[in-house]
């Protein structure tokens, strides 16, 4: 707590101490204790974190503008597949205290630290910078960052995803998407990394991490001799697996029991049925297999798609679904994302595949779309979904499912385009 007050607000004067006055009403604060783990699980350091209850701001008063992009988890698989297929060097950084950096629109006063009081409760801190927690604190930070960036390092942002930033200088190319205050930088080669990572340390108060070996929970591994990029997440399967009491069950083949349909009629009928479910974590487990399903998983984000659909009102039949995904998870831990440079395609850059079913859904009669997104032989986008419309006959829903990936094939076409590369003919959907 001494470290995150001291050096990060006082000596910086991003807070100051002003006396209360009738016209005044502060926001509260609070202390967000966490234990940062490295990708084998082992304890990295310990960190506190002061965080404003921005909840209680006023909008037009205390704040105005909210906004703030972030890279998409498709925009950074993005980066890791190119940097197989084009041997690109991966580094990672940390910019500390981001939000802090952010200038701040607004009169903003906050009640005084738990544990560093100074003089009294009619004493109060005026925010002069970004804080996390404020409604604008992650916009003033975007904005300071891409001022920086673009004005002082030469960096370009793209239409396709707000927080992606792209250096061209001749033969020396970066891309550098920052989710929050994490920057992956996918560069021609380390020297010109380090040179950026110093530049921006200019501006920042940052750590370098080195080569990119763990990113938003997920293992990173490259091999430059192999040409292969490897994302696992297999610490974070045995750490669910552990926390939902699923360690030691027997592993399944399947994600899901082949013809299995659930439906609203599987919800809870009887009192002892509400009374078993009451004590279970269907919400929980859902929760922490969709970010699995999203991140590095598309084995299994059919199966999560459909257990969303119950998070109201779970049976327990749906239940018995969801022990199943872990059950799977628990035999295929290891398993992984690969791209490698010799499944590179540079003509077509990356092949697209979309399929879908009929009436899957015995609720209402739709249809069930899925694609993915290949570059390097592994997958950086897809997507399950239940349709919003009826479709009428298996044809219908193919089109449906079509235009559904259709959009993800433009976006993925101009993200592309704006990296630099050409792409001369249409791409092609296999459905």
């Amino acid at each position: 707590m001494d470290h995150e007050i001291e050096p990060s607000h006082t000596r910086n004067m991003r807070l100051c101490w002003e006396h209360k006055s009738n016209s005044v009403k502060p926001i509260g604060s609070h202390w967000v204790l966490k234990i940062k783990h490295y990708a084998d699980g082992s304890v990295e350091r310990y960190k506190a974190r002061l965080v404003a209850k921005g909840f209680s701001q006023r909008s037009g008063i205390d704040y105005f503008e909210t906004f703030a992009p972030t890279a998409k988890l498709a925009s950074i698989r993005v980066v890791l597949a190119l940097a197989a297929a084009l041997n690109l060097h991966l580094r990672s950084i940390d910019v500390s205290n981001a939000f802090l950096n952010g200038d701040i629109d607004a009169d903003v006063y906050m009640e005084q630290p738990e544990g560093f009081v100074i003089g009294g409760h009619h004493i109060v801190c005026k925010l002069r910078k970004g804080l996390y927690g404020t409604r604008q604190g992650a916009r003033a930070w975007q904005i300071k960052l891409q001022q920086i960036l673009v004005e002082e390092l030469q960096f370009r942002t793209i239409y396709s995803d707000g927080s992606f930033f792209v250096y061209r200088n001749g033969d020396d190319f970066v891309m550098l998407p920052f989710h929050v205050d994490d920057g992956t930088f996918g560069a021609t080669s380390n020297e010109l990394a380090t040179d950026l990572i110093g530049r921006l340390a200019q501006h920042f108060k940052l750590r370098d991490l080195g080569p990119t070996t763990f990113l938003l929970g997920i293992a990173v591994s490259q091999d430059c001799v192999a040409g292969r990029v490897e994302l696992s997440q297999r610490q974070y399967v045995l750490d669910i697996l552990e926390r939902f009491g699923f360690s030691s069950c027997s592993p399944v083949v399947t994600p899901m029991i082949p013809s299995l349909r659930l439906s609203k009629a599987d919800a809870l009928s009887t009192d002892a049925e509400r009374a078993e479910m009451a004590n279970l974590p269907y919400a929980n487990a859902v929760g922490a297999l969709l970010y699995l399903a999203m991140a590095t998983r598309p084995d299994i984000a059919y199966g999560v798609s459909v257990l969303c659909r119950f998070i109201a009102n779970p049976g327990l039949a749906h239940w018995r679904a969801v022990k199943h995904v872990f059950r799977y998870l628990r035999g295929t831990a290891e398993a992984r994302l690969v791209y490698r440079h010799d499944a590179f395609d540079a003509q077509q850059l990356f092949s697209a595949f979309v399929d879908a079913d009929h009436a899957g859904n015995p609720d209402n009669g739709r249809c069930t779309g899925g694609y993915a997104l290949l570059i390097a032989g592994g997958a950086v986008s897809w997507s399950s979904r239940l349709q919003t419309i009826t479709a009428l006959s298996t044809t219908e829903a193919e089109y449906v499912a079509a235009v559904d990936a259709g959009k993800d094939v433009v976006w993925m076409r101009q993200l592309l385009g704006e990296l630099g590369f050409t792409l001369s003919a249409p791409s092609v959907l296999c459905c």
